[in-house]
């Protein structure tokens, strides 16, 4: 069940033909029946099914979020009178109930099946997000953020679960990564598309005339609905039913997950599976790792054009201006994705990019000149953005059997939005335009997350240590094989992915 191998097993240069199961616990006879090149092949046909898709809805998903942003220093904060703290108010409304969703959604998804819940998701809040274009005040703002966060909140832990449900531990993080980078990719598109679709003259019936930021949210939210109803055509309701894998296909792309993780996939969710995902330190280091990476991600998310703006550039400048940040940060989280899979080493990799976001943050604190902070705007984004993938992949590859995975990608999730609303009141309006309170808190989260990734490789180093001596082997102690192997991440036989 360990992710490594036993001692009698032989290397992969001993077996070309063969597939080595890494999860085979010590004297089982289980072993996979098809050859590296056939798994392969199922591999990359579900890529070409799966990862576009994901990250379209994904995209989608994180740009209907921070439109808010780009549409704030198009007239809205004037239009609707966001005065104060109103604006901050309003995106934390979003936050709070976002956070409250995702472990309740994740079970749902796990009882419901993804092909048709998970793009209702995003049918709910495009559809939300067509609507904020005809709020006419601030009540109505926060009641349209908080019907958004209903519909987000189970996007994000859904379609990383839904990745897990098709991808073996050291397959996932990449994929993680091609998706959630789409976050960067949205806030890229999402400076382009603020900057058209406000250029769109004024139009609409006489009461509700649309123009500027209104015109943002309306054809994002349009095009939204439109890409979420097309997705149940592509994505399948399990490894068994996708349509691009022959009969033979589909057989390995389930019973590969199976060995590896022990487990049914359609096991459903249970309160063992709750209380062992609550219990899980790794998840915690993970929950913990994401809050502090989130504050970066979500701040620079919707405050990145009017960081830009307090730096002198008008309204269209700044938003084309958050274009290259996004595309840089979304192919450094994609390339860390791909070497972390192929190292199988995750916690290395989130301690060593954090460094690029102290320097970033270091530089807009104590930096000057326009040149010289907008560079550090490059370090912050790259730095930080692929650690949201990072943290939730990592705590996914330790949770071992499909209805701990649901519960603990939901859970970590939650506590990684709590940052989320820490962001919010990082940058306030009279802390600007050089905002050092909201720059040092996020120089504290990234020295933080060098800690935390540092800590978590010890915890799963020195765990897998005292498993391979036998240290844990007292859990098998009178229970019977259906028990051992409902142990999950606590069998001693399984190896954390450090």
């Amino acid at each position: 069940m360990g992710a490594i191998r036993s001692a009698h097993e032989k290397s992969d240069s001993e077996q070309p033909d063969t597939v080595v199961l890494e999860t085979k616990s010590e004297g089982s006879s289980e072993g996979p029946s098809w050859t590296v090149a056939e798994e392969t092949a199922v591999r990359r046909k579900l890529d070409w099914q799966l990862v576009p898709t994901v990250t379209i809805l994904y995209l989608l998903c994180f740009l209907d979020r921070i439109n808010i942003g780009n549409a704030r220093i198009q007239g809205m904060q004037e239009d609707l009178n966001l005065i104060g703290y109103r604006f901050n108010i309003a995106t934390s409304i979003f936050y709070i109930v976002y956070l409250t969703i995702e472990v309740p959604s994740n079970i749902i998804l796990k009882h419901v099946g993804p092909r048709f819940y998970l793009p209702g998701l995003v049918v709910g809040f495009g559809a939300v997000s067509v609507g904020t274009a005809f709020v006419k005040s601030f009540e109505q703002l926060c009641a349209v953020r908080a019907l958004l966060g209903i519909f987000e909140g189970g996007t994000m832990p859904g379609l990383a679960f839904f990745l897990s449900s098709f991808y073996k531990r050291e397959e996932l993080y990449f994929r993680i990564g091609i998706y959630v980078s789409a976050a960067s990719i949205a806030g890229a598109f999402g400076g382009l598309l603020a900057a058209g679709f406000s250029q769109i003259p004024e139009w609409g019936i006489a009461s509700s005339r649309l123009h500027t930021w209104r015109n943002i949210f309306f054809f994002e939210g349009l095009i939204t609905m439109i890409a979420a109803m097309l997705a149940p055509l592509i994505l399948p309701q399990s490894p068994e039913t996708s349509k691009y894998l022959t009969e033979r296909e589909k057989f390995i792309a389930a019973e590969r997950l199976r060995l590896e993780h022990k487990a049914s996939s359609h096991e459903r969710v249970e309160a063992r599976h709750v209380k062992r995902s609550l219990l899980n330190i790794n998840n915690y280091i993970c929950a913990v790792g994401f809050f502090a990476i989130n504050i970066t991600v979500q701040g620079l998310s919707v405050f990145m054009p009017t960081i830009l703006k307090e730096m002198g550039w008008e309204s269209l400048t700044a938003q084309y201006y958050t274009v290259p940040v996004y595309v840089a940060a979304s192919l450094i989280a994609i390339f860390i994705g791909f070497v972390s899979d192929k190292t199988r080493m995750r916690g290395l990799y989130l301690a060593l990019f954090t460094l690029l976001g102290i320097a970033g943050f270091a530089m807009l604190r104590w930096g000057h000149g326009n040149a010289l902070r907008y560079a550090a705007v490059y370090l912050c984004a790259m730095g930080a953005f692929p650690g949201g993938p990072g943290f939730l992949s990592w705590g996914l590859n330790n949770a071992s059997g499909p209805a701990v995975r649901a519960v603990s990608g939901g859970w970590i999730v939650t506590i990684g939005t709590m940052g989320g609303i820490l962001a919010v009141w990082a940058y306030l309006p009279n802390d600007g335009p050089s905002f050092p309170i909201g720059h040092t808190i996020n120089l504290v989260a990234q020295i933080f997350v060098l800690f935390l990734a540092s800590f978590g490789i010890y915890y799963c180093v020195r765990e897998n240590r005292i498993r391979a001596r036998g240290g844990r082997d007292d859990r098998l102690e009178g229970l019977t094989e259906e028990e051992k192997t409902d142990l999950g991440y606590r069998h001693p036989d399984f190896r954390y992915i450090a």
